[in-house]
């Protein structure tokens, strides 16, 4: 099958600022793609051009066999968006949010209303339907963004961080909603800074950082490329770490010293946690994990924050 997206070369400037530099990628229907990356890596920038809200600067884009350069209205009419900051009108009711929302696509104000009352059970607001939209918690208004981009029915959704600032629970809540429109056969692309919502969420995903991908894979892929199968997590009293200083070389196949904790990377855990101990060196405590996507994209894109 042809891929719903594609990209070769996509690259994206804003005066001399390159935000996307010459990327490859692809997206198979049904799939749940991510982007993931620290701010400015130019994921957002990338899903305005899939989204045919802002022009590619060169390379080439096809989202459902189509140029946006060319075809960007006929794009719209089939992709759904959530957008970082939520966009809903505080003036209407829940429901009138996607009644009218769903006329902005033709739809009758019967089929929107029909649309509306299935996609408020879907995401668990039918209770709040004649509720004003203020008053909504976090979690209540991105259900409803969801809500409102599946209104024309699309063949695409496009979350750009769905679920940033919202408590675990309605996180949680959000991540059940996407995995059953992906068991629909909806095709998700996202844009996420959480590892755990992308190992929970993603097929395939690629890691940007300063505008190129420097890695792409299953969060499972990457995990085994990039890291190891276990990290062992060692907290020492104050500046005890330094002193370990070539102390630890053979524990384990990669170490990382921290400011406050030191890192195995390794294929057992157990092992190297009584191989440490056997050499005398007694931290104050000692975890046994297993290795995870953040794992993979601290020693891809640095653990320094960019400003």
């Amino acid at each position: 099958m042809d891929p719903l997206i594609s990209a070769r070369g996509l690259t994206k400037r804003f005066g001399d600022l390159v935000a996307v530099d010459g990327i490859d990628f692809d997206v198979a229907k049904g799939e749940a793609f991510g982007f993931l990356g620290p701010n400015g890596a130019g994921k957002t920038s990338t899903m305005r051009m899939i989204g045919s809200t802002s022009p590619v600067t060169a390379g080439t884009l096809r989202v459902l066999g189509l140029d946006p350069a060319v075809d960007g209205p006929r794009i719209r009419a089939r992709v759904g968006v959530v957008p970082q900051l939520d966009t809903l009108d505080m003036e209407l009711s829940v429901r009138e949010n996607l009644v009218i929302y769903g006329r902005y696509f033709d739809l009758t104000y019967a089929e929107a209303g029909r649309r509306a009352d299935e996609l408020l059970a879907f995401v668990q607001l039918t209770e709040r339907a004649r509720d004003q939209v203020e008053p909504l918690s976090g979690g209540m208004k991105r259900r409803l963004t969801i809500a409102r981009a599946l209104i024309s029915e699309p063949d695409l959704l496009l979350l750009d961080e769905p679920t940033t600032g919202l408590d675990p629970q309605a996180r949680h809540l959000l991540w059940d909603r996407l995995y059953r429109l992906k068991q629909r056969g909806v095709t998700l692309v996202l844009t996420t800074h959480y590892m755990d919502e992308a190992e929970q969420l993603c097929d395939r995903l690629v890691v940007m950082d300063k505008a190129r991908i420097v890695a792409q894979g299953s969060p499972r892929e990457l995990i085994e490329r990039y890291s190891t199968r276990e990290v062992v997590e060692l907290r020492f009293p104050p500046d005890a770490a330094e002193s370990m200083d070539g102390r630890l070389n053979g524990l384990a196949d990669r170490v990382e010293v921290l400011p406050d904790r030191v890192l195995l990377y390794t294929a057992n855990g157990d092992a190297a946690s009584a191989a440490l101990h056997e050499s005398g060196i007694r931290p104050e405590s000692t975890l046994v994990r297993r290795s995870t996507l953040e794992d993979v994209f601290l020693r891809l894109t640095g653990r320094s924050l960019i400003e």
